[in-house]
């Protein structure tokens, strides 16, 4: 006996999104509706030698004799059926026949005894009677049901093969080139579509263009009803569907947008938690009305989570017919300390009912949380007494409940730790995830080579190729030990991969700031006196809602035309994609994002749990473990920590890695910088006062012409005899002007001779010194020789590869310009 899965046992986040869900599609139900389902209509009124008339005649039957004879055959057997049922329309008659009821048994419960009382005893009078209803069908005769047609085992295919001859042959035509020019549309997902079309017209009537986003929906549900859930390729569908000219103007573009969760009210936020006392209930909504233009809607969202769930239902579900904002001391101590541990299930077998109980690591957030909204409603009352006045109340929450200064020495030590951990091995990780991209490019490639059935071997590893069913779109082969590979998605995974860790670690951007990144991302500025083209990132606003400008180094570049070069047009565009904005809840207008991929038939914005994924599977292959063993995990945040703690380690002034980072307060970035001196940190901070004290001015106020003629004096003198500096604004040079050796320089391939004139003398001097004994002088000759090797490589690596246009606009240079200064 198996035991029913109540909704009440989920765990609590778990039935919020299947709640939320349920919420989206009622929503887009009500939004959009089907269209009403008329009791009569002009063919269902036709009499019976009328209907055979048209039945038994182009362009009912085909042209070949065979098919033809089959046709009319059975349209006399289908409508002889359905004359015989009550009613005055064939509509009423399909009614009483009762085969909605039957399903997919229709035939041998409802036509069976009428086939045997009439003497129609052939083997084949049950194609024959599918054939003819099918003909009644397309000539409007009746409309059987969505869940009829779902069910029945009619033929899709051959339903919209007689529709397109008999009703619609431009709609039906146009809907067959639309999925025969999609890019990656695959055989199911083309028969789906063309299918699910036939069917929606079929029940309700019209043609193509008629359908209506609420006739596409009201089909998923009769797909739920029969199959348990909706047939596969409904997103596709629904795309297909809308390029082929249904759904009208108004629909959105993707089915994802229509059936994604939206903004809710104040109210829809509480209301999900079911509280008891509506007095307040009534209260939170206002109180989250009156944070909610300060609040974008993730963060109102998890308000309502701490106030609603984790503070007042809480106190309800312990302490039932509570009504009251003034909490006793033992039942406010109490739900602190039911806040501040969590408790789970062990994992040992013998013990399977046993409780672990632990710390909860983010209760100081809710406890917070309800402070605030104690706090705010007193200063409100002052204010406005007739409508807060009587929630004021004393808080059960201390400030002493809320100290974090442990937690956050603690946080930072467990954050210093993780960075210490993870930078030293950062290059290893982005040397893994290069060579995994190439050797899966290599294996597509030799695959696309090799003949059907064939076999090929790449870096010593045989594959034979799998014939795929439509080729262009899928590569699939066997290796040596039998096991399937998807080629095209090993590759196209192992590029992403590459890509997001090579920006993510050259930018120490934000994983939305990195997702958010567009084509018109990427602009130029020209320095007005020597004509140099500065290459410059845009971030976008994200969590500060202050965009800034990073410049892009010649690695960056590369990464950037790389992922260009991939997703670009034959006209050089980049497709258009919409994204779905987590925080504010909503659809970004489409744009053409840098980090878009083909996810199925369709391109799909790369998500934050994807790239987490591939990060994941990054790590896996590279076989990185921590201090106890255990395979090691990067997060999109770490790369930001290591960015700036490897920065500011490289002689990067933190007021300059704040701006970069895109900070509010410096304070913020020296707690991701790790282990950072104390005596540091001091000498800093009287730095910064003693240049306040001197220039008290605000941060972000407009260079005087002095002070920009220095900033552009910066990028003028970046040119050396073997390259380019690039250090940023405001920072010394930390090898002493020893370039080669300098990561920031960026060698130059016209000065390809020198360097190598450099590596040979280095060469000579560290066999000299080998000869004579001077030791003192090897070890830093050879630390000269890595740095020459490995600029020659860079110039190499890049020679390797083929101009691209980035499609960067320019800045035209004006007499004062102002906003590259916002690097």
């Amino acid at each position: 006996m198996t035991a029913t899965l109540l909704e009440t046992d989920l765990p609590v986040p778990v039935r919020l999104r299947r709640q939320a869900r349920q919420a989206a599609w009622s929503a887009s139900r009500e939004t959009f509706p089907p269209r009403p389902a008329p009791a009569e209509w002009a063919a269902t009124r036709l009499s019976r030698s009328t209907v055979l008339g048209l039945l038994t005649r182009s362009p009912f039957t085909g042209a070949n004799h065979g098919t033809r004879n089959m046709q009319i055959r059975g349209a006399n057997l289908a409508i002889g059926w359905l004359a015989d049922q009550p009613g005055g329309t064939w509509q009423q008659r399909w009614l009483a026949s009762g085969a909605e009821a039957a399903g997919p048994d229709w035939k041998q419960d409802r036509a069976a005894g009428w086939l045997d009382a009439h003497g129609v005893r052939t083997g084949d009078r049950m194609i024959l009677l599918s054939i003819g209803v099918i003909l009644a069908i397309c000539a409007d005769l009746f409309r059987p049901s969505l869940r009829w047609l779902a069910a029945s085992g009619v033929s899709a295919g051959a339903l919209a093969r007689n529709l397109e001859r008999a009703r619609d042959r431009a709609g039906f035509a146009g809907l067959r080139e639309t999925v025969s020019a999609g890019a990656g549309v695959t055989d199911s997902a083309r028969h789906a579509t063309i299918g699910r079309a036939a069917v929606i017209v079929a029940a309700n009537g019209g043609t193509l263009t008629d359908v209506m986003p609420g006739d596409f929906l009201e089909l998923l549900d009769a797909e739920r009803q029969v199959h348990g859930r909706p047939r596969d390729y409904s997103a596709v569908s629904w795309r297909l569907l809308r390029q082929a000219g249904a759904f009208g103007p108004h629909a959105p573009g993707t089915l994802a947008q229509l059936l994604t969760i939206g903004q809710r009210s104040p109210a829809e936020l509480i209301d999900r938690y079911q509280l008891a006392c509506k007095p307040v209930r009534d209260l939170l909504v206002d109180y989250l009305q009156e944070r909610q233009p300060a609040l974008d809607h993730r963060s109102l969202d998890t308000l309502a989570q701490q106030l609603g769930r984790n503070f007042w239902q809480d106190l309800e579900r312990h302490h039932p017919g509570i009504s009251s904002l003034s909490l006793p001391p033992e039942i406010a101590a109490a739900w602190k300390q039911r806040q501040r541990t969590k408790t789970t299930a062990a994992s040992t077998a013998d013990a399977a009912a046993a409780q672990v109980t632990g710390p909860r690591l983010t209760s100081r957030h809710t406890l917070l949380a309800v402070r605030a909204l104690y706090l705010d409603l007193a200063c409100w009352a002052t204010q406005d007494p007739a409508r807060w006045g009587p929630w004021a109340m004393p808080s059960p929450v201390t400030k002493a409940d809320v100290n974090s200064r442990k937690e956050d020495r603690r946080r930072k030590s467990r954050m210093d730790s993780r960075t210490r951990e993870r930078l030293p091995v950062l290059p290893v990780l982005a040397r893994s995830a290069a060579a995994h991209r190439d050797h899966t490019a290599q294996v597509l490639q030799a695959a696309l080579a090799a003949p059907p059935g064939g076999t090929f071997t790449v870096a010593g590893q045989d594959f034979t190729l799998i014939a795929a069913r439509k080729p262009g779109i899928r590569t699939w082969a066997r290796n040596s030990s039998g096991k399937r590979h998807d080629l095209t998605w090993e590759e196209d995974h192992a590029f992403w991969t590459w890509a997001v860790i090579e920006v993510l670690r050259a930018t120490g951007v934000r994983v939305e700031e990195l997702l958010e990144l567009t084509h018109h991302s990427l602009i130029q500025y020209r320095l007005p006196s020597t004509g140099e083209l500065v290459p410059l990132l845009q971030i976008a606003p994200s969590k500060t809602d202050a965009e800034r400008l990073l410049v892009v180094s010649p690695d960056l570049a590369d990464v950037l035309a790389a992922v260009i070069t991939r997703l670009a047009a034959p006209g050089g565009k980049i497709p258009l994609t919409a994204r779905y904005d987590g925080h504010e809840h909503v659809w970004q207008p489409p744009a053409p994002l840098l980090f878009q991929r083909r996810g199925g038939t369709e391109l799909r914005p790369i998500s934050t749990g994807t790239v987490r994924n591939m990060l994941n599977a990054a790590l896996a292959r590279t076989g990185l473990t921590d201090a106890a063993g255990q395979p090691l995990t990067f997060t999109p945040h770490d790369f930001r920590r290591m960015f700036i703690t490897d920065a500011i380690l490289a002689g990067l002034p933190p007021h300059i890695a704040q701006v970069i980072a895109g900070h509010r307060d410096i304070n913020v970035t020296l707690g991701y910088k790790a282990v950072y001196p104390e005596e540091v940190i001091t000498h800093h901070l009287a730095f910064l006062a003693r240049r306040r004290a001197l220039r008290p001015t605000e941060e972000y106020r407009v260079p005087t012409d002095q002070e920009w003629q220095e900033f552009l004096g910066h990028f003028e003198r970046r040119k050396i005899a073997t390259g380019i500096c690039g250090r940023a604004f405001g920072t010394p040079c930390i090898h002493e002007h020893s370039c080669l050796r300098c990561s920031m320089h960026w060698p130059s391939p016209d000065q390809r001779h020198r360097i190598a004139e450099i590596r040979d003398n280095l060469i000579a001097r560290i066999a000299e010194a080998e000869r004579e004994g001077w030791l003192g002088e090897i070890e830093g000759l050879k630390i000269s020789l890595v740095g020459a090797n490995d600029k020659l490589a860079q110039i190499d690596r890049r020679a390797r590869s083929q101009p691209v246009d980035l499609g960067i606009p320019a800045i035209p240079a004006s007499p004062q310009p102002r906003d590259p200064i916002r690097i």
